[in-house]
C-alpha cells in the first residue's frame, strides 16, 4: 500500500496544467514515498523561479526544481517548487515528453524531501538508481539514459 500524500498543487505559472492534472501528479509523488506525506507543489515562471534560487542557494538563475524539507517524521513535510520554462526548455533539448520531465523531477523532489542527496558521487549513483526505478515501474524511459 502506497503512503498517504497531502498534496497542494499551485500554478502560479498555468502553462503545463494540462499536463499535470492532480491524479497524476499524486500518483508520481506517491510512487517515490516511503512515509505519508504533506507536500505542496508550486508550478512558478523565470522570476518567481530565479528569485527564489537566488535567495535561498545563492545561484541567479532559475532552476527545475527545489526542494524545501521541513520535517521527514513522523509525516514527510516539504515544499516543491518547479519551474515550468526551464523545464520545458529541458524537455525540448533532450528529446523527452514533457509529461516524463515533470515526472522524473517530481520524484526526484519527493526523494530529496525524504532525505535523498546528490553532492558526492556515489549519493548520486544511489539517488539516480532509485530514480530510474520508480519511473520505470511508472512507466516512463531511465531519465539518465543517453537520448
Amino acid at each position: 500500500m502506497m503512503p498517504v500524500l497531502q498534496l497542494s498543487l499551485q500554478f502560479a505559472d498555468a502553462r503545463h496544467r494540462a499536463e499535470l492534472p492532480r491524479h497524476r501528479v499524486q500518483r508520481w509523488m506517491r510512487a517515490a514515498l516511503a512515509a505519508p506525506a504533506q507536500i505542496a507543489v508550486r508550478i512558478v515562471g523565470e522570476a518567481e523561479g530565479r528569485t527564489l534560487n537566488r535567495d535561498w542557494r545563492g545561484q541567479d538563475h532559475a532552476t527545475n526544481v527545489l526542494t524545501f524539507d521541513y520535517a521527514r517524521e513522523p509525516v514527510i513535510s516539504a515544499d516543491l517548487v518547479l519551474c515550468a520554462p526551464v523545464i520545458e526548455a529541458e524537455a525540448r533539448t533532450a528529446g523527452k515528453a514533457l509529461a516524463a520531465h515533470y515526472a522524473h523531477l517530481l520524484v526526484h523532489g519527493v526523494l530529496h524531501a525524504q532525505g535523498w542527496d546528490h553532492q558526492r558521487a556515489a549519493q548520486a549513483r544511489r539517488m539516480e538508481a532509485r530514480e530510474t526505478a520508480i519511473l520505470q515501474a511508472l512507466g516512463f524511459d531511465d531519465p539518465y539514459a543517453a537520448g
